[in-house]
């Protein structure tokens, strides 16, 4: 497993992290959770990322108590505040003074650490003053409750405006954590551009496309029982709109490519967005831990330009870059 710079920070991180979103807490018992975690370890990976919204707080438990006994040092541990927890009430999302403070106290419980060593704002919120937000990350930050400070799904006039406030109080946000693959890289001509200026790296999630990248659903036919596709708890509706057959007739033009490089679909998806600019990180997720295995295969893989030029010859126009649905991601009120 190779080791990058979070942004232009002294922060080394896993370049494959492993992530709890829609298994650990809901898809998948915890003793299969935890084998995925041990995995990881085994395979290198000191990285982990989840949020407490992530099955509303179970996957911070499941991910802390699976960790435990680890050298905390060893880990860098990732967790995000935003969207709603707890039984919904007024002040139990955004990112006001209020919930940030009291949401960074049950993170850590939760995942039975002192501190993580990446606080991030899961998105944008329009109904607090930016100001009161970054003064709270700030003062997260000098109580030793986190190290840095991310956004995940902010656009670049959102970045920017954050980091103008970071540098005032004394800290620097020092990553982005938006979806990017293949097939969606809507965040390369805004998003990319503003974080390389300002010292962000990206931490990206999904980068096999909700495991459509991986080939194993095909045009015209049913989706794979077991599947993320059958799985009515969340990750149906996330997987949908990949499932359309001219997306799925170019994902299978990537088979001869994935094959002539003597790589996996997967491990294929994982290094192209490794291979690509500004990226610190790819986040996986698994329900096995042999797909942990198959995916960190990716890891230190150089694909050449003509193999990068294949896979873009492959997806042709199915490939989603229109920069403004980067914007799309905040919300227009705060979430109850």
């Amino acid at each position: 497993m190779e080791h990058r710079y979070l942004g232009n920070s002294g922060l080394k991180i896993s370049e494959i992290a492993y992530g709890n979103w829609l298994t650990h807490g809901s898809q998948v018992e915890e003793d299969a959770a935890t084998a995925c975690v041990r995995q990881a370890l085994d395979e290198g990976i000191t990285t982990f990322d989840t949020a407490d919204v992530y099955a509303n707080t179970r996957a911070e438990s499941v991910l802390g108590r699976a960790l435990a006994g680890e050298r905390r040092e060893s880990l860098e541990i990732f967790t995000k505040v935003y969207w709603p927890t707890g039984p919904g009430g007024p002040n139990d999302s955004g990112l006001s003074r209020k919930h940030i403070m009291e949401s960074i106290n049950g993170s850590l419980t939760r995942l039975q650490t002192d501190y993580v060593d990446l606080y991030q704002a899961h998105r944008f919120d329009v109904e607090t003053p930016l100001e009161e937000t970054m003064q709270a990350f700030a003062d997260v930050v000098r109580s030793g409750k986190a190290l840095y400070i991310g956004v995940s799904e902010w656009t670049a006039d959102q970045i920017r405006q954050g980091q103008q406030l970071a540098h005032q109080l004394g800290f620097s946000l020092i990553s982005s954590q938006p979806q990017y693959s293949m097939l969606w890289r809507v965040i390369e001509d805004e998003v990319v551009p503003a974080s390389q200026e300002l010292g962000l790296g990206q931490i990206v999630w999904s980068p096999i496309a909700q495991g459509v990248l991986t080939g194993k659903y095909k045009p015209g036919q049913a989706a794979p029982e077991g599947s993320r596709a059958t799985d009515e708890s969340g990750g149906s509706q996330n997987i949908s709109r990949w499932l359309r057959d001219d997306v799925l007739e170019a994902v299978a033009r990537l088979e001869p490519v994935a094959a002539d490089a003597g790589l996996s679909m997967a491990q294929l998806a994982v290094a192209w967005v490794l291979n690509r600019p500004n990226i610190s990180a790819a986040i996986i997720g698994a329900s096995r831990p042999e797909q942990v295995t198959d995916n960190v295969k990716a890891s230190g893989v150089t694909l050449d330009a003509d193999v990068m030029a294949a896979i873009d010859d492959a997806l042709g126009d199915v490939v989603v870059r229109d920069a403004s649905r980067t914007a799309q991601q905040t919300p227009e009120t705060r979430p109850t």
